[in-house]
Order: structure tokens, then C-alpha cells, then sequence
């Protein structure tokens, strides 16, 4: 994959994950809009993040996170709070489970000029106050600028269901790709989940693409549905898994697809597959290793390779594997 033109703005949470296995701590990087935004950067893309942190330790190592990708910070607010964190408890399979530390603040919108691509989600899109006005951002953006949206859901911090719902579908009449994992599916619509997609899909999505876990992942339109099996891995963790998805999705729309079809809902079904297996081995990588690191060009487009030779069938077929080059 090669840099290109397109420019990245992505709006969100950092924070710091104190990871904690058996009782041994380790700190990381987090959140899931960092995470993307950092994984964008990995993928040759030139991507902005507009956040809020402090200026304490958490803080100066975000900075120095995402500066190692190359990725230019907006801050959304005065840096006087301290930087939140969240405790990640993993269980023996991988599996984690969140305990947050979080204040989001928006006082102080980016410019949003210049970019192609806008990328919102989990907390810094849902949270009250912030969220307010990330959405009135969103909502007022040009016509011609892709939007992807991940509500990324974390309960305890969401506001009651049937709202943070109407906000997820707000969203949604907006942004032209949304991605929701099954967990998040469940959530938000406890009486039927599998009914997400078509109902994010009535609200003005033009791509809704569900993950689930070892199942894979299911992309629709309008008038496709594409399942993409997960890419075989080792579990280290699952942290930033559904982040690493997301930023190999947005990057492989990007570069495979196009922004103008992407937000005209402009896909076909070997695209579709292309660009989910794309993102599954963008997951793949980063559970295989510890901390949410997601991969680099060169090592996504390796595994791609590896895929290719052990099944050529054209993508047109079986969808997905052509390395993004």
C-alpha cells in the first residue's frame, strides 16, 4: 500500500489501557479512535486525530504513540484534566473486560477543511457533553467527504439505550460506512440483532458491516450481503481488535473502492469481499501480538500475499485477498 493524496481526520477518545493479566499490569495507549487513527497512519494514510488529554504521563505517551505513525493531533480541549484510562482485564481466552477512568471534552472543534475522510466513534461520538458537538460536526460537514462511523459500545458509559440508539442512527442518516460488532448489534437492539444492518441501513447507511468475533464478519448494502471468514491467528489478546478492523475497512475503501462510490454506496460483491478480508487480516495481526498494535503496509500486505498463494481464486470468487499496493 502507498501513501496517497487522501487526508484522514479522525475525532475521538485517548486514553490510557492498564492491561491486566492475572494481576500483572502493563500500560498502553488506547481507545478505540486512537487506535484507528493509529492504524490508518501504519497503513500509509495521512490521518489527523482531534482528542482531548492531559499533560501528565498518560498524556506525553499518547503524544509520543502516535507520533511513531506519523499521526498529527488536534487537541478538542484544554489539556488541565488528567488523562483518562481504562483497566482491561483479560481472561484466560483473550477476552477482555473494561473498568474506565473518562472525561470527554469538545470545546473546541478541528477544522475540517482539506479532509476526504471522517472517521467518529465509541465514547467521543456518544458521550454527553462532547458528543454534542462531535455530532453537530459530523452533521454539518460537506457533502463530498466519506464519514465512517463505529459506536464501539461501551455500556457503562453510553447514555440509556433508546438514546444512545437515536444517536447511533443519527449517525448513521450521515455516514456512509458504519461499523457495529455483534456485541454492539446486541446491545442496541436486545429484541432482534440481527436486524442492525438493515436498520442502520433504513436510516442512511450506505455500508453496515457487522463483526462477530471467530464467526467473522457480514457486510450489506442496499442489495448485497457478503460473509468474510476470520484469517486463522494465535489470540495474544483481543485489544484493538475491532479498531484494527475498522482501520484496515476504512483504508482499504479508500484504495480499493474509491471515496466517491464508498459514499454513493457504489459496491460490488467482489469488492465487498475484497475490502472485508482486507480488514479481517488487519484483525488478524493485531490479536496476534500484545498491546493493540495493528499492522504496517508492508506487513498487511505480506499476510495478504501469504493468502493469495495459498488460495488464488480470484477475488471476483471468494473475494479478498489481493494485497493493497
Amino acid at each position: 500500500m502507498t501513501a496517497g493524496a487522501e487526508r484522514i481526520l479522525v475525532i475521538g477518545e485517548a486514553l490510557i489501557d492498564i492491561v491486566d493479566r492475572g494481576g500483572r499490569q502493563a500500560r498502553h495507549v488506547g481507545g478505540s479512535p486512537l487506535n484507528v487513527a493509529f492504524g490508518l497512519a501504519r497503513l500509509g494514510l495521512a490521518t489527523t486525530f482531534a482528542t482531548a488529554f492531559g499533560t501528565d504521563e498518560g498524556g506525553s505517551a499518547i503524544v509520543r504513540h502516535l507520533a511513531e505513525a506519523g499521526v498529527a493531533i488536534v487537541r478538542t480541549a484544554d489539556a488541565g484534566r488528567p488523562t483518562s484510562t481504562a483497566l482491561a482485564r483479560i481472561g484466560a481466552d483473550g477476552s477482555a473486560s473494561y473498568e474506565f477512568d473518562l472525561t470527554w471534552a469538545f470545546s473546541t472543534p478541528p477544522a475540517t477543511a482539506g479532509f476526504d475522510v471522517v472517521h467518529v466513534g465509541s465514547i467521543g461520538a456518544l458521550r454527553a457533553p462532547g458528543a454534542d458537538g462531535v455530532r453537530e460536526l459530523v452533521a454539518g460537514l460537506p457533502e463530498q467527504v466519506l464519514v465512517t462511523f463505529d459506536p464501539n459500545i461501551r455500556a457503562a458509559l453510553m447514555p440509556p439505550r433508546e438514546e444512545t440508539r437515536a444517536r447511533v442512527e443519527a449517525y448513521a442518516a450521515r455516514a456512509a460506512v458504519v461499523k457495529l460488532s455483534d456485541e454492539d448489534a446486541a446491545w442496541l437492539y436486545p429484541d432482534d440483532a440481527q436486524a442492525a444492518p438493515e436498520r442502520l441501513l433504513a436510516a442512511g447507511a450506505r455500508l453496515v458491516v457487522m463483526t462477530r468475533g471467530a464467526e467473522g464478519s457480514v457486510l450489506h448494502t442496499g442489495d448485497l450481503r457478503v460473509e468474510v471468514p476470520v484469517r486463522p491467528t494465535v489470540a495474544v489478546d483481543t485489544i484493538g481488535a475491532g479498531d484494527a478492523y475498522m482501520s484496515g475497512l476504512i483504508a482499504a475503501i479508500v484504495r480499493r473502492v474509491g471515496i466517491d462510490d464508498a459514499r454513493a454506496g457504489r459496491f460490488t460483491r467482489a469488492q465487498l469481499a475484497e475490502i472485508g478480508a482486507v480488514a479481517a487480516a488487519s484483525a488478524a495481526l493485531t490479536v496476534g501480538r500484545a498491546g493493540a498494535m495493528p499492522p504496517t503496509a508492508a506487513e498487511l500486505d505480506r499476510a495478504l500475499d501469504r493468502a493469495l498463494a495459498a488460495d488464488p481464486t480470484p477475488a471476483a470468487e471468494q473475494g479478498s485477498v489481493v494485497p493493497l499496493r
